[in-house]
């Protein structure tokens, strides 16, 4: 991590505070400021209330790069960049365990299509990018997942064109939003939904209440982590 604010303390994950900066607020986590990100209050619940105050975002890529995008240059204006960001959430899977949390290891943009141009699947044209994005840092003992991102709901047969272990709806675009100020971006997300077909949001609701516990206790690994500098790459 190349940043460190001025007034950042040595905490642990026990130790946790927040600076209010419009909607972004920035953690101590590890000795380090994090900027925690969701994508709606539902997913936001007790455990998580006990360690950090995230930006919510609003759903989907677009409110995700555009929420993010403005907060990031807030704090960059005031010279107050996290030394990182946090994605953290629930995920779509069929092959996953439900209920469980796992670190994205690369993500996708499965929205972008320009092949008629004569681009690969995925990669966005005049973008110096690959279809599939890594992610260098690695939380030592977190599970490890590669991840679609897009703007629609996962379901049933829908995940048969998708080569990523898990969905989401947001992580790619904080991932571009992270790459224009040079923050690192870590991505936890907890497995809501995926062995059987969507039909109703209860059936995304349902489980977020154990994830919310699990991911509380990977913020915790998180926040050991960077304190022990054991953050991988």
């Amino acid at each position: 991590m190349a940043r460190q604010s001025a007034s950042m303390n040595t905490s642990t994950t026990s130790d946790y505070w927040a600076d209010g900066l419009g909607e972004a607020k920035l953690t101590a986590l590890g000795g380090r400021s994090a900027l925690f990100v969701m994508a709606a209050d539902v997913e936001y619940g007790p455990h998580l209330k006990k360690r950090f105050a995230p930006l919510i975002s609003g759903v989907g890529p677009v409110e995700a790069a555009v929420e993010l995008t403005t907060a990031l240059a807030t704090l960059a204006e005031r010279e107050r960049l996290p030394d990182l960001v946090v994605s953290l959430g629930s995920a779509g899977s069929r092959v996953l365990e439900q209920t469980e949390i796992y670190q994205a290891t690369a993500v996708a943009y499965r929205d972008m299509d320009a092949t008629p141009l004569g681009c690969e699947k995925g990669t966005t044209p005049f973008l110096d990018l690959p279809a599939t994005v890594p992610l260098p840092l690695r939380i030592p003992g977190i599970p490890e997942a590669s991840l679609s991102t897009g703007a629609n709901i996962v379901s049933g047969s829908a995940y048969d064109a998708i080569a990523a272990n898990m969905v989401d709806m947001e992580s790619y675009a904080c991932l571009r939003a992270c790459m224009c100020f040079d923050v690192p971006l870590v991505v936890l997300r907890g497995i809501s939904d995926g062995k059987s077909e969507l039909h109703h949001i209860d059936d995304w609701t349902e489980y977020l209440h154990v994830i919310d516990e699990k991911l509380a206790a990977a913020v915790d690994r998180l926040g050991e982590a960077l304190a022990e500098g054991r953050l991988k790459r």
